[in-house]
């Protein structure tokens, strides 16, 4: 549970930094920065100080003391929800990107529509911002040596970044005509959320020519070091990769090799050990190697030691191998399964894309439905209305019967407050589709407050989902704390659906949190969250953290047929109508 003083620490700091963005007086940001660092070091706890006594904190005065108990009071500070309101999120999201700078964060957003951090690796590849007033090739390469520097001093890369940088390299790898096969391995094979270095391997009979190769790509900054078999190099992106250079005959038991998780790897060769060979990522032979049992294929490694084929996504030895002798390795979710997205965003908040450019996305994807959920009332930030809701709604039947075959559910994402109530009346809720439920603040609360909050908005009937529930923030901000089996064990008997939020930085329920869940009767909706277009690609994250999760497509409710969700979805609505029925009838006898 984060301290006191590290949340007003992050309120000034944050709110020094949209200051900066929206053009603010440098002397108050200035004031702000110093106060923020100075509450964070402060040796007391600022909730046992009164607003006097926090002037005593240096740096701190009157001014930003009564900043400090409004926030401490009332879980909100009113500038801060006001310049939120003024700087979209797609642009606070370029804040965390080392040596931008808000200013330059604020121009990029505007002049380029950036707003995370690939879309800004993307245009420095592509050499986009030296276009802009103010930029050069020299500010794009120190732009681009600072991720690079923050990168290589031992952070790890998000799952998205290292995603697309590791697709782009295995096609521009494939266009050298050297090369049998490539692909990325490792960790990001196995899609987890977090990445360190991509590892890639290349089939092919030329390994020289390979590494020749290597150099020549337009991804391919610089080569550090280079061997017969080895090479290790940096991307123009600032992301560091381990090459490996295989013979085609040994493709299947490299890639398995260069794939597991160390656990799962030893429990293999363990099994291997103990029937008289040895497994390595040259193959799987005999003891002495005079006979190569399996190399070619990773089937044909699995299928010797008398195992199904694992997906990569399950490869941390966690019971998956195991299932792999027995023949009850589930069948997992995939892409393919998915017929909709039920957690999108638009103009109308904080969204970049209007409502007609996200249907004409999802129907481009083949989608059968969309859930339109632009957020409620009490994120103030947001400045939503009823006016503005009911106005979008309008818009929305109407795109709809414009592009049949896409059915378009209009919804909400609701704030989850820190007594669990939600916005708006039962009577607006009632005419909605959809309804996501989320923790937007108050992250701090005890854990057994924080489960009593949760559990009552799943059992609100409206709700249909909890969004992101451990409103965790990759890097940035911790999962709330909750007791997770009451949580769950209350989702399965309400019949409400737990988020597997896709965006990079959530990937919430995790994967181990989505496996436990399960098994407890809870289904769940994968979304993207999309504030974009392109934030709608985010799903395959989702998935593969499902995957990871041991998740069956059964249990995901945006598998389902169209008329199946919308039972689903109308639970809220037919339990308020049997309310009114009651009342109006009166109590029913027993029996």
């Amino acid at each position: 549970m984060l301290r006191a003083n590290d949340e007003v620490a992050a309120a000034l700091g944050e709110l020094a930094e949209l200051m900066a963005i929206a053009g603010g007086d440098s002397f108050r940001i200035r004031a702000y920065e110093k106060a923020a660092r100075a509450v964070a070091e402060h040796a007391l706890d600022v909730d046992t100080l009164d607003e006097h006594a926090l002037t005593a904190i240096p740096g701190v005065g009157s001014h930003i003391a009564a900043k400090i108990t409004e926030l401490r009071r009332t879980g909100r500070m009113s500038e801060l929800d006001d310049l939120r309101a003024q700087v979209p999120a797609g642009l606070r999201a370029l804040l965390d990107v080392p040596g931008l700078g808000p200013k330059r964060a604020r121009q990029v957003y505007d002049e380029l529509g950036i707003a995370s951090l690939p879309e800004l690796l993307d245009a420095l590849h592509q050499e986009r911002l030296r276009g802009l007033r103010g930029w050069g090739a020299t500010s794009e390469e120190n732009l681009r040596r600072a991720i690079a520097e923050t990168q290589q001093a031992g952070a790890r890369m998000q799952l998205g970044v290292a995603f697309e940088v590791a697709e782009e390299l295995v096609h521009e790898l494939g266009t050298l005509t050297a090369v049998a096969q490539a692909a990325y391995a490792g960790s990001l094979r196995r899609m987890c959320e977090t990445i360190g270095d991509i590892d890639l391997l290349v089939a092919s009979t030329n390994s020289k020519s390979v590494m020749d190769g290597l150099a020549t790509l337009p991804l391919i900054a610089e080569v550090r070091a280079s061997g017969h078999t080895k090479a290790v190099a940096v991307t123009t992106k600032g992301v560091r990769v381990d090459l490996r250079v295989v013979v085609p005959e040994v493709w299947g038991a490299a890639l398995a090799y260069f794939t597991g998780s160390k656990a799962h790897n030893v429990h293999l060769r363990r099994i291997a050990q103990r029937r008289g060979l040895k497994l390595s990522e040259y193959g799987l032979t005999s003891e002495d190697n005079a006979r190569v049992v399996a190399s070619t294929t990773e089937e044909e490694i699995y299928a010797a030691l008398d195992m199904a084929w694992v997906p990569p996504t399950l490869r941390e030895d966690h019971g998956e191998i195991e299932a792999a002798a027995e023949g009850t390795l589930p069948r997992l979710i995939e892409l393919k399964d998915l017929h909709g997205d039920l957690h999108t965003h638009t103009t109308l908040t904080d969204g970049l894309a209007s409502l007609e450019e996200m249907v004409q996305a999802a129907k481009a994807r083949g989608y059968r439905y969309l859930g339109v959920t632009d957020h409620a009332p009490l994120l103030y930030m947001e400045r939503m209305t009823k006016e503005k809701m009911l106005a979008q709604r309008e818009e929305l039947r109407a795109l709809e019967k414009r592009h049949r075959g896409l059915a378009l559910l209009h919804g909400s994402e609701l704030n989850i407050q820190p007594d669990g109530s939600l916005d708006w009346d039962d009577e607006t809720l009632g005419g909605f589709d959809l309804l996501v439920a989320s923790v937007h603040s108050h992250f701090s609360m005890d854990p057994e407050e924080m489960t009593t909050r949760l559990i009552r908005a799943i059992e609100h009937p409206a709700v249909n989902v909890i969004g992101h529930p451990t409103a965790r923030s990759i890097g940035h901000r911790p999962p709330i704390e909750f007791d997770t089996r009451a949580v769950f064990q209350a989702a399965a008997r309400a019949g409400t659906a737990l988020e597997i939020n896709s965006f990079p930085d959530r990937l919430d329920l995790n994967d181990e949190l989505a496996r436990v869940a399960q098994d407890l009767g809870v289904v769940f909706s994968i979304a993207t969250d999309a504030h974009s277009v392109r934030h709608l690609d985010n799903i395959r994250y989702g998935v593969a953290t499902a995957q990871r999760g041991w998740i069956s497509p059964d249990r995901v409710i945006n598998t389902w047929s169209l008329p199946k969700l919308h039972a689903f979805l109308s639970k809220g609505r037919r339990l308020r109508s049997h309310r009114r029925a009651a009342v109006k009838s009166g109590p029913r006898e027993p029996g």
